[in-house]
C-alpha cells in the first residue's frame, strides 16, 4: 500500500492530509501516480498541477520520474519559503 500525505494548502485544497491505497496497475512512477490521483477532479488537477509542487518519496525529495514499488510513503507539497 501507497501511504500519501499532502501538505499546506494542497491539504486545504484537496480536503484531504492522508490516505493508503494499493498501487493502481499501470501506475510505475510518482508522476503517473499524480497523473492518477488528477483523474479525481478539476480540484485535484489543479492542486496537483501547481507550479513549484515537490514529492519526496520516503522523505526524499525525488523528480517525478522515480519509480514506484506499491509499499512508499510519498508526500506532495508546495514551495516553502521562510523568513
Amino acid at each position: 500500500m501507497l501511504k500519501l500525505l499532502f501538505f499546506a494548502r494542497l491539504r486545504e485544497d484537496l480536503n484531504c492530509h492522508e490516505e493508503t491505497l494499493p498501487l493502481p496497475d499501470g501506475i510505475a512512477t510518482v508522476g503517473e501516480l499524480r497523473d492518477h490521483l488528477c483523474q479525481r477532479g478539476d480540484n485535484w488537477q489543479k492542486a496537483l498541477h501547481s507550479t513549484g509542487l515537490f514529492v519526496a518519496v520516503e522523505q526524499q525529495v525525488v523528480d517525478w520520474e522515480t519509480p514506484l514499488s506499491g509499499s512508499e510513503e510519498v508526500a506532495f507539497f508546495p514551495p516553502v519559503t521562510g523568513g
